[in-house]
C-alpha cells in the first residue's frame, strides 16, 4: 500500500449547533472539552498545509457559530488551501457569507433534511426549511458553487424526486443524497431510520434517471448505506490515508467517529508538531497498512481498495475495531447487519432520541 499522504483536513470548529438531528455524526458523549481558540486553528491550517492537505472542510456542529470563521477562513487561503464551508444554514445571514467569500471561501455545502415542513422538524427538532432556502439563495447570488445534501433514511427517501428537485431550485451544483450511515446517533435511532431494502431499489432506479437528466446542469450522487451492500466502502479512503480530522477540542482523528474506540490515545494539536503526529502517532499507524488485518480480510483481494471498511462500524456491531466491517458478506459478525434489515419493516418503538451535547467552557 501506498504511503499516507493527507489531502483533506476536516476541522470540526465546534459541536455546537441549533439541530439536534437524530442521525447526527457528532460524538454520542456526556461532554467535550473546550474549543480550540481562533490561535491554535490558524496554527494548525499553516501545517496542514506545509503537511501537504490541499483542502479544508469546516465543519461542525454548526461552523457559522464561531465567531472567528471570516479569520479562519482567511488563514485557509493565505495557506494556500481550498476552502468549503459544510453548513446547516440556519445562522447564515448575507453580509456574513459576503465576508466569507471575500476571505477567500471556495465553496458551501449545504444540508436540509426535507422538502415537508414536518418531516424536517421531525428528524432536526426545529423549523429550519425556510432558513435554509434563504441561505443556497445568497450562496448563488454570491456566485459560490452550491452542493446541496441530504441524509436520507426511512422518512424522506420515499420523497427523493421532490428532494432532488427542491436542489435543483436552489441552483445546486451537486446533490448530494447520502444514505444515513449508522454511527453516532444514527446508531442509537438505527431502528427509526433504517429504510427497506425495496425503499432503497426505488430510489436507487430514481436517482439515476434525475442524474442522466440533470447530467449537464447538476452532479447528482447517490451513497448506499451499509446495511445494503454487500462489500463495504473504503472509509475515509483508509484510516488515516487520505482525511485527517481535527475535533473541537484538538484532538487530531482519521475521522470524526474514531475519538471513541477502546485503546487508542489520540494527540491532541500542540502536544508535538501536526506532521509527528500524523506520521508517528500509535493511534493513527493502529490501522494503516494490512498487518493488523484479521481473517478473511487479511487475504481479501479488495483489502487495498476497501482497506477492511469502517474500523468504527467493525467496534460498535462486533466489538473489535480490529475485525472485518460487519457491512460485508464474508464477515463472521455480517448477521448483525442482516438481522438490523428486518426491522426496517416495523414501527420502531419510543420516541427518536435527539442529539444532546454538554461542552465544557
Amino acid at each position: 500500500m501506498d504511503d499516507p499522504r493527507p489531502y483533506t483536513l476536516v476541522a470540526e470548529l465546534t459541536y455546537r449547533c441549533p439541530l439536534r438531528c437524530a442521525y447526527c455524526s457528532n460524538p454520542v458523549a456526556p461532554e467535550l472539552g473546550p474549543e480550540l481558540d481562533t490561535e491554535r486553528w490558524l496554527d494548525a491550517l499553516e501545517q496542514a498545509a506545509r503537511l501537504g492537505v490541499l483542502q479544508v472542510h469546516f465543519t461542525g456542529g454548526e461552523p457559522l457559530l464561531r465567531a472567528d470563521l471570516e479569520a479562519l477562513v482567511a488563514g485557509a487561503t493565505a495557506a494556500g488551501l481550498y476552502s468549503t464551508l459544510i453548513t446547516s444554514g440556519i445562522p447564515a445571514t448575507h453580509a456574513g457569507l459576503h465576508a466569507l467569500r471575500d476571505a477567500g471561501l471556495c465553496a458551501v455545502q449545504l444540508s436540509f433534511q426535507d422538502t415537508d415542513r414536518a418531516g424536517a422538524r421531525r428528524i432536526g427538532a426545529a423549523n429550519t426549511l425556510d432558513a435554509k432556502l434563504r441561505a443556497a439563495a445568497w450562496v448563488k447570488a454570491l456566485g459560490l458553487p452550491l452542493t446541496a445534501n441530504v441524509v436520507l433514511h426511512r422518512d424522506n427517501i420515499d420523497r427523493i424526486q421532490a428532494l432532488i428537485q427542491a436542489a435543483e431550485r436552489m441552483g445546486a451544483d451537486r446533490i448530494e443524497l447520502a444514505n444515513a450511515q449508522y454511527l453516532g446517533w444514527a446508531l442509537v435511532n438505527r431502528d427509526h431510520l433504517l429504510p427497506t431494502a425495496e425503499q432503497l431499489e426505488r430510489a436507487r432506479r430514481v436517482a439515476q434517471a434525475e442524474r442522466r437528466r440533470l447530467e449537464r446542469r447538476a452532479e447528482v450522487v447517490f451513497v448506499l448505506p451499509d446495511y445494503h451492500a454487500s462489500a463495504p466502502r473504503a472509509c475515509m479512503e483508509g484510516w488515516a490515508r487520505r482525511y485527517l480530522v481535527i475535533a473541537p477540542d484538538g484532538l487530531v482523528l482519521p475521522c470524526h467517529a474514531a475519538r471513541g474506540l477502546p485503546g487508542l490515545r489520540f494527540e491532541r494539536i500542540g502536544d508535538r508538531s501536526l506532521a509527528r503526529i500524523w506520521r508517528d502517532s500509535e493511534a493513527l499507524n493502529a490501522f494503516r497498512g494490512d498487518g493488523w488485518m484479521q481473517p478473511p480480510c487479511r487475504d481479501c483481494d479488495r483489502r487495498a481498495t476497501d482497506f477492511a471498511g469502517c474500523r468504527c462500524q467493525a467496534f460498535h456491531l462486533a466489538g473489535d475495531a480490529a475485525a472485518a466491517d460487519p457491512a460485508c458478506s464474508l464477515s463472521p459478525h455480517h448477521p448483525i447487519v442482516q438481522l438490523a434489515r428486518p426491522r426496517a419493516t416495523r414501527q420502531a418503538s419510543g420516541p427518536m432520541t435527539y442529539r444532546q451535547l454538554r461542552v465544557l467552557r
